[in-house]
């Protein structure tokens, strides 16, 4: 099992100090989300400040740019990063696409594996000249009288999903899949891994916070759980936790008016136990071994929500030391 991270940074110039670090450490993959930041940039930053590891993004929102600039964006990050660039997408949910970004929600899966459609023709055809014509019922793609003159490197095609039509559709066209924030060994047992393909890498996504004192390492992951939790698309998931009262209690604080970063207070102990690493960096070295033989890969992140930077800072540092411990 490949050990990973994604990074964070308060500033950019923080955030590739912490890639370099866990790359020192032993990651073998950087990972960049698209959230308090966008994916591509800081992808780019990393790639330019490390050597070695993997640089992936994710994940990218995959319908809130043009499938063409998408490919336009891998294709100059694989040519940055030398070849080790993995183009992470996702799909976010309707919320997040409607009313954060302003794009339309229609037919997420189908619309989906149209742009994968598209990425990998426009990859793979736009340095020859020839007309690139891809229709779709969602997305297409119509370019004539275009040539790219730029060295194309190829970069592999990772698509996130946590429900089971997304998950299918990953083990179908991708070359990798990457779980939610939130994914226990059992959730990945049993709902990802029969939908995904041999060879498809399982790349596991695991909130993790480690203290010599248990107690405080569990309120530190407290706040993205309820970020998460407070995502009614997500109620599958959550019942399958049997922690559906409890998603429904950080739901009810999230709509009388607290902050989506601020739901740590409505999280039980019980819900970051079941969903996160947390403890001394025994205890979360253990958890960590629990997905070995199942997922291909681990991604480990620090909490941010509801954290100040120091707090961030602190966790992030406990995640290197460990990682330096299990390579």
């Amino acid at each position: 099992m490949r050990i990973t991270y994604g990074p964070w940074g308060e500033t950019l110039a923080e955030l590739v100090e912490a890639a370099r670090a866990a790359e020192d450490a032993g990651a073998e993959a950087l990972w960049l989300p698209e959230l308090h930041r966008s994916a591509t940039v800081p992808a780019a930053a990393v790639a330019a400040g490390t050597r070695r590891a993997q640089v992936g993004t994710a994940i990218a929102l995959a319908f809130t740019r043009s499938p063409m600039t998408t490919a336009l964006e891998a294709l100059d990050l694989a040519e940055l990063s030398g070849g080790r660039f993995v183009l992470g997408l996702g799909t976010g949910v309707r919320r997040l696409n409607e009313d954060w970004h302003g794009v339309r929600w229609e037919r997420p899966a189908a619309r989906l594996r149209e742009t994968v459609a598209i990425i990998r023709h426009f990859a793979a055809h736009a340095a020859s000249g020839e007309p690139m014509i891809v229709e779709g019922e969602l997305e297409s793609l119509r370019v004539r009288g275009y040539q790219r003159p730029c060295p194309s490197t190829g970069f592999p095609i990772y698509l996130a999903g946590m429900g089971p039509v997304m998950t299918k559709l990953a083990g179908e066209i991708a070359d990798g899949w990457i779980s939610h924030e939130l994914c226990s060994p059992a959730w990945l047992r049993e709902r990802a891994l029969p939908l995904l393909r041999p060879g498809v890498d399982a790349v596991v996504s695991a909130a993790c916070s480690i203290d010599d004192d248990p107690a405080l390492a569990r309120r530190r992951a407290a706040g993205l759980a309820g970020f998460y939790a407070s995502v009614r698309t997500y109620a599958d998931f959550f019942a399958f936790h049997d922690l559906a009262r409890e998603q429904d209690k950080v739901i009810a604080a999230f709509r009388a008016g607290a902050r989506a970063d601020d739901l740590g207070a409505a999280v039980p102990d019980r819900m970051v136990d079941a969903l996160t690493l947390t403890g001394t960096a025994a205890q979360v070295a253990e958890r960590v071994a629990a997905y070995a033989g199942h997922a291909t890969t681990i991604k480990l992140t620090p909490p941010v929500h509801g954290l100040a930077p120091a707090q961030i800072r602190l966790a992030q540092a406990r995640i290197i030391d460990l990682i330096k411990e299990l390579t």
